[in-house]
């Protein structure tokens, strides 16, 4: 068994066990006798993993239709449905590479609402990277948070990493333009710049990030090249709304969903692929240091309908 898929199937187990029992319900009553009540207790635990309506109703038709067939006879059949209708989803537009600069350091912004994760993500792509054998520098430039810079300076000596920070209140966009400059200097290939976590119902602190935007491309005219969206898997649907809010304002280029383990809504990252079909880039559960993966469609869709 592969080391990505036994990583999805611990971030996912919540949700597949969840989904599991509603399904062995319905294998405890005669198989001769599903009725409406039956496909509604189905439909509710598709729909309680948050894989979004759509998604949903074409899954629950396809069972329906199989089953009336006589094509369904056990619980396996329905999760073979599950498996293949997630994964073409997660797979029907390709999702276009990363935009590594052809010169110089690549720069990643990184964006997300107040506790979404996102320091703790970076540090993890940071070392994620550094096993790669990349340089990596990051940009502590959450100084709105308390002890926000002091958090990722933490993980940066953990890491061996270096890190340019700046004072608690103190201007964000003018620590994300030092840490450009000094990663260009240093000759590094990626910077990891974090931004405070805020609401995306703020207009004020949203202007407040695309100050930050400009002026990295002032510094560095190709930066950033990337602008990665941080999104909290276990609040479920809300997590597509703060996607959906973000991508009016910021040409969103990834999301990094966190804490997949600690839900039984592991479905929207399905519904968020389906809806804005912004790249999944990766997948974080747990604190540790290694605790993220790149997402791999064939990899979740296994893992949630196992």
């Amino acid at each position: 068994m592969s080391s990505i898929l036994q990583f999805f199937q611990r971030g996912l187990q919540k949700t597949k066990t969840s989904l599991l029992r509603s399904i062995q319900g319905l294998f405890n009553k005669d198989l001769g006798k599903w009725t409406d009540e039956t496909y509604e207790e189905l439909e509710a635990a598709l729909i309680r993993t948050d894989l979004g309506f759509e998604i949903t109703h074409g899954l629950l038709a396809e069972i329906r239709d199989r089953y009336e067939r006589g094509l369904i006879a056990t619980q396996e059949d329905i999760l073979a449905i599950g498996r293949q209708t997630v994964y073409a989803k997660l797979t029907q537009k390709p999702d276009p590479p990363i935009r590594w600069a052809e010169e110089g350091p690549t720069v990643i912004l990184m964006v997300g609402v107040n506790g979404s994760g996102k320091t703790t993500s970076i540090a993890k792509l940071a070392n994620y990277y550094m096993q790669q054998g990349k340089k990596v520098l990051l940009g502590a430039g959450d100084t709105f948070r308390a002890a926000g810079v002091e958090q990722l300076c933490i993980w940066a000596e953990r890491l061996g990493c270096p890190v340019v920070g700046g004072k608690q209140g103190g201007d964000a966009a003018a620590v994300a333009f030092d840490a450009v400059r000094s990663g260009r200097q240093k000759g590094v290939d990626l910077i990891l710049i974090d931004t405070a976590g805020r609401q995306h119902t703020r207009v004020d602190l949203m202007g407040e990030l695309e100050k930050v935007k400009r002026v990295i491309s002032k510094e560095y005219p190709q930066a950033p090249h990337e602008i990665w969206l941080t999104v909290d898997s276990s609040i479920g649907t809300n997590a597509l709304v703060q996607a959906r809010e973000f991508g009016r304002l910021f040409p969103i280029s990834g999301l990094i969903l966190t804490k997949l383990d600690g839900t039984g809504k592991g479905g929207v990252v399905v519904a968020i692929k389906d809806e804005l079909g912004y790249p999944v880039r990766f997948v974080g559960i747990g604190e540790q240091k290694d605790d993220i993966q790149p997402f791999d469609p064939e990899a979740f869709s296994h893992a949630l309908f196992e």
